[in-house]
């Protein structure tokens, strides 16, 4: 049974990051949609999160209801994005093994965006 959810964000665009992984990522373990979720952010994602402050007060918002975060590290280093994103304790690694992981678990749900 899939109960758990890994969001996949790499989309750069402001619109579609507020109309949905920030949106739906706020709610889904207060609505219990899901039993866990984790929000992955992936190359030009990365660049909202760091340059756009309300989007990091969103980020805060969202972890505050449980939602795990990870970064992928080359893609932050890429971006100079360390700094901000470590201060929003969104831990930074190299994400591909976890993203396999969560493809081969038949308890996930991987959603890429």
């Amino acid at each position: 049974m899939k109960e758990n959810l890994l969001i996949v964000w790499t989309n750069g665009d402001l619109d579609t990051a507020n109309k949905f992984p920030l949106l739906y990522s706020s709610v889904i373990l207060d609505r219990e949609y899901w039993k866990s979720a984790h929000l992955m952010l992936w190359g030009p994602s990365i660049l909202l999160v760091k340059d756009y402050k309300y989007i990091q007060d969103k980020i805060r918002q969202i972890q505050e209801t449980g939602v795990k975060m990870s970064a992928c590290v080359v893609c932050v280093d890429d971006y100079g994005a360390r700094e901000v994103l470590e201060s929003l304790n969104i831990e930074v690694f190299h994400t591909g093994e976890f993203l396999t992981q969560a493809l081969k678990d038949e308890t996930y749900s991987v959603l890429t965006i």
